[in-house]
């Protein structure tokens, strides 16, 4: 790749480096300048600029990347739309993550261009969730090197996987003596029941016996051919393995595989089977919602995944777990950016539809047929079909038609009295109404039909505000159209906004956390106001 500064007049072609001022619009790095840039460009006054030269044998970052988290991707894993030289890896289903550390290793050591970041080895991950991100670091890498990745990456059959956490019954048995109180078991069996579901598992049957060898012994093997997994709370701390939990184990025609783990809390884990049915003697803190050692062997047992000896073993690095958050902040504690860039974000929908269509006549542009459906029924099933959860629609001029346009769709409908007073009274209406839990809201306009959900989801996989891309815009051939997505430090400003402009200055305030997503047709430019409009639209 050729890199430097170049005369403007020389620069069609090339990769703007620095984003650039050009009177009211700034052009944002990584834009592949056109004649209409250059243009632009000398009648801002600017000579030079830095860009960024593809030679014949590179490949440009987007497909670099996208050709090395194909060849990375196993098992469980969905590789999404690249994006600045980067392609995330994300989780099909909710499961644990399988890595080949040779394989990645073996890309990352290929050049410094060229990057595979992963979450830990064996961690649990929700569907939908981020697990891998391949960054290539300039605009274009060379060929040779992509290639030399693809055979690191290919030396295993899918380095990056997530095991699926599996349908599984699972049996609890409790053992007591007369110092335990009923109350504190039941609290016991809830806290496991949760832990259960948490990994899609069901706690089948729950039973209570003496703390006595062969009274267990009596229990586990039944209950071992009847279910997918035996898990055992003893009224006492499992010491040694001729203890009651490993003795009765024995007793009933199993084996014990391992006593101990270097996870703490959780060192006082059994692992054990009866025929094919894995048996964990829990540890005390397993009656703790917090995480432990126990959690580890449970999660990977439940995706289908062996657990050896050996396993545990090598779990001590990491195992110190007393002073690590266990479970995700309450969301009254803002999260940073780091901290949602590891998840799936979770972006809601407002589609706008209060407006009193002034310029379309008689009709209310909201309820007049566009391919047999109203116009606003065009917007809110493209919301729906996309990935934003919940949509919320405000309505205005003429809410029980509009509503019933929306029959059947599952969406909230929030009605704003003040429609008359502009836009931006939906938008603080709307705004209100999102969960709080949102990170983002793609803000759609009910006028827009030809909007359809890829759009949508082209603005959230741009969407990261932990590099900057904080407002994600759409545009065709330069020109920002909508819908507009903007992350959850906008909601307070959205909401003071005021006459009939909506957030749109905002945009202006904060260039430096604008990502503009460059479209291939004009449909995020097309809002039907008129019936001269409207007449264009065509099929």
């Amino acid at each position: 790749m050729i890199f430097g500064e170049l005369p403007v007049e020389e620069a069609q072609g090339a990769i703007l480096v620095h984003s650039t001022r050009c009177g009211d619009r700034t052009l944002k790095k990584g834009l592949r300048l056109a004649a209409e840039h250059v243009a632009a460009l000398q009648a801002a006054g600017i000579a030079r600029i830095v860009v960024a030269r593809m030679e014949a044998d590179d490949v440009h970052e987007d497909e670099a990347a996208r050709l090395i988290a194909d060849a990375l991707a196993g098992p469980g894993i969905e590789v999404r739309r690249p994006f600045t030289g980067r392609a995330n890896l994300h989780a099909q289903e909710p499961g644990v993550v399988t890595l080949d550390i040779a394989s990645i290793d073996g890309v990352n050591l290929v050049d410094e261009a060229i990057t595979v970041a992963t979450v830990p080895a064996w961690d649990a991950v929700a569907a939908g969730q981020m697990v891998a991100t391949v960054k290539i670091i300039p605009y274009a890498v060379p060929r040779a090197l992509v290639e030399r990745c693809l055979a690191a990456a290919r030396a295993s059959n899918g380095a990056i996987g997530v095991a699926a956490f599996r349908s599984c019954r699972i049996a609890l048995v409790m053992t007591v003596t007369g110092a335990i109180k009923d109350k504190v078991l039941d609290k016991t069996a809830a806290v496991l029941a949760e832990r259960l579901r948490d990994v899609g598992a069901e706690l089948a049957v729950e039973q209570r016996t003496a703390h006595r060898t062969q009274d267990l012994a009596h229990l586990l093997a039944p209950l071992a051919r009847e279910h997918d997994m035996v898990l055992v709370y003893g009224a006492s701390a499992i010491a040694d393995r001729r203890d009651v939990i490993p003795a009765a184990v024995e007793s009933a025609g199993g084996t014990v595989d391992h006593l101990g783990m270097p996870v703490d809390p959780g060192n006082l884990l059994l692992l054990a089977h009866i025929g094919k049915t894995p048996v964990l003697g829990l540890p005390g803190c397993a009656r703790s919602p917090r995480l432990n050692g126990f959690d580890w062997v449970l999660q990977r047992l439940v995706a289908g995944l062996a657990v050896t000896p050996r396993d545990i073993m090598g779990m001590g690095v990491g195992g110190l777990l007393k002073e690590i958050p266990l479970r995700p902040r309450p969301r009254e504690e803002a999260e940073d950016d780091e901290d949602r860039a590891r998840r799936e974000p979770h972006v809601a929908a407002l589609v706008l539809a209060a407006g009193q269509s002034r310029r379309m006549g008689s009709a209310n542009k909201m309820l007049v047929e566009v391919d047999g459906r109203a116009m606003v029924r065009h917007a809110v099933e493209a919301a729906l079909a996309s990935r934003t959860r919940p949509v919320v629609v405000v309505t205005g001029h003429a809410p029980e038609a509009v509503a019933g346009a929306l029959q059947g769709l599952d969406v909230t409908l929030v009605h704003n009295p003040d429609y008359a007073d502009g836009l931006s009274t939906s938008l603080r209406t709307g705004i209100a109404a999102l969960p709080g839990d949102a990170d983002a809201v793609a803000v759609i306009l009910g006028d827009m039909p030809r909007v359809g959900p890829a759009v949508i989801d082209r603005l959230i996989a741009a969407y990261n505000p932990a590099e900057g891309r904080a407002i994600v815009v759409p545009t065709h051939r330069g020109k920002r159209g909508n819908p507009v997505l903007w992350d959850r430090r906008f909601f307070e400003a959205m909401r003071t906004v005021g006459g009939d402009t909506g957030a749109r200055h905002l945009i202006g305030e904060h260039e430096e956390l604008v990502a503009e997503v460059e479209l291939p047709d004009d449909a995020v430019l097309l809002d039907i106001d008129t019936p001269e409009a409207l007449a264009r639209l065509g099929p």
